[in-house]
């Protein structure tokens, strides 16, 4: 049975019209991720994972950057029984190539947070922005990805530790960020770090919670 993400699991649901006929279903809940996709039809288990990365990869010279993909590393000596086509660009390892965030209404950031909730530590975040020129609305904040490049590996170690005052310790220094940031100027949309840092402190505080007596 799935644990609730704000009572209930996250459901991916599909553009219209574009995917409407293909048969889909993708949910993230505590037991794992319930799929009818990329050939699978049934529930993979958090056991079977060792790692779902959400990547967005930099556009070459002068092409669009793509849309953030979803993928999925088994766990050793377990069998997905599809072609693994992808690669985690975390370490390098086989992956199967499960959704391409075009295809679903949700934002990315949305899809970060729950996976974050649900994966803890077998998720990672390595979207990368495009560059662009620096007195360009919305141009990315250097220090803002500095700053997740330090905070990252550093709630993953939180996570994996099991020490409880350890990840309180940091989600009060990533909330303490979250309320130093400036409000985004008029017409430009909010920074991404913001979404980041609140899919960070969740994860966090998660670990916590499943930890309290129902």
């Amino acid at each position: 049975m799935f644990v609730a993400y704000q009572l209930r699991p996250f459901r991916f649901r599909l553009r219209p019209f574009r995917f409407r006929l293909r048969p889909f279903r993708f949910r993230i809940g505590a037991d794992g991720l319930d799929l009818r996709v990329a050939g699978l039809n049934r529930l993979v288990a958090w056991a079977e994972i060792d790692a779902v990365v959400l990547d967005q990869p930099l556009p070459s010279a002068g092409r669009k950057q793509k849309a953030a993909s979803v993928l999925l590393v088994p766990a050793t000596a377990v069998t997905i029984d599809r072609r693994l086509t992808g690669r985690s660009p975390v370490d390098g390892r086989p992956a199967l190539v499960l959704l391409d965030l075009d295809q679903v209404q949700q934002p990315a950031d949305e899809v970060a947070a729950a996976l974050a909730r649900f994966g803890a530590s077998r998720f990672a975040d390595v979207r990368q922005l495009a560059p662009v020129r620096p007195d360009a609305v919305g141009a990315p904040d250097m220090d803002g990805l500095s700053l997740l490049s330090d905070l990252m590996p550093r709630v993953q170690k939180a996570l994996d530790s099991g020490d409880a005052s350890q990840r309180q310790a940091l989600k009060a220094e990533v909330d303490a960020v979250l309320t130093s940031l400036p409000e985004a100027p008029a017409g430009r949309d909010q920074p991404r770090l913001d979404g980041v840092l609140k899919a960070m402190s969740e994860a966090l505080a998660a670990e916590d919670e499943d930890a309290k007596p129902s």
